[in-house]
């Protein structure tokens, strides 16, 4: 009985591979196509001809719904872009620190719809603003041994962090922020991003516009940097 099925499995393969190499057959052996039972979800098709014609609109409604889902994706990423650029633009307008550090914020704020924000910065903050946002560390990285590691990596990372981390950089507000991005600001510092949604900022998620604003900050701190 094994062999018997084995053999029969070996000839349906021949057959397939047959008719793959022969498209053409059943216009030879029109009887065939006829006597060919079509599968269908809903009971079988009425014809080859039939049979063909569903699986060529399942295709190509499959096709149109990926294409609409990756116009989807390239319309949100233009929309991201824009808000890049405008965020870019304003901070290369304005003309002390403190006016770069709350326009920054409050576009995070207002054109990302962020929850929490935390600009930690390696310098003095004594013409800066006070305000829960920011975190100024005049004594450099070296007083921040939990974020060795990632400011030696230099590359975002998104998802939860240690509780720790989250203590340091959120302080009271620690237990609202179930997922975060966080980004270095060059050598300036780092750039924090909490939510409270665990699923926005994950280990998978594109990086490009979050190192993108990170730049920009970069570049706006950089020009009232002495030194």
């Amino acid at each position: 009985m094994a062999d018997l099925t084995l053999k029969q499995s070996l000839e349906a393969m021949d057959v397939a591979g047959y008719l793959r190499q022969h498209p053409r057959f059943l216009e030879h052996f029109p009887d065939i196509a006829a006597e060919l039972v079509i599968p269908r979800e809903n009971g079988p098709a009425a014809s080859l001809a039939a049979y063909q014609l569903e699986t060529l609109r399942a295709r190509n409604r499959e096709l149109n719904e990926r294409l609409a889902e990756l116009v989807a994706i390239a319309g949100d990423n233009e929309q991201l872009m824009v808000r890049v650029h405008t965020l870019t633009v304003g901070l290369l307008r304005d003309d002390n620190l403190a006016h770069v550090l709350k326009s920054f914020v409050g576009a995070l704020n207002e054109d990302f719809h962020t929850d929490l924000v935390r600009v930690v910065l390696f310098r003095d903050g004594a013409d800066l603003p006070r305000a829960d946002w920011l975190i100024c560390v005049p004594e450099g990285k070296q007083a921040l041994p939990a974020f060795t590691d990632f400011l030696a990596r230099g590359e975002p990372a998104c998802g939860r962090l240690a509780q720790e981390k989250l203590d340091r950089l959120f302080g009271p507000d620690a237990g609202k922020v179930h997922s975060v991005a966080l980004l270095k600001i060059g050598n300036e510092g780092m750039l924090a991003i909490g939510s409270n949604d665990p699923n926005r900022f994950h280990p998978g998620i594109g990086t490009l516009f979050l190192k993108l604003i990170a730049q920009a900050l970069d570049a706006a701190i950089a020009r009232f940097t002495t030194g």
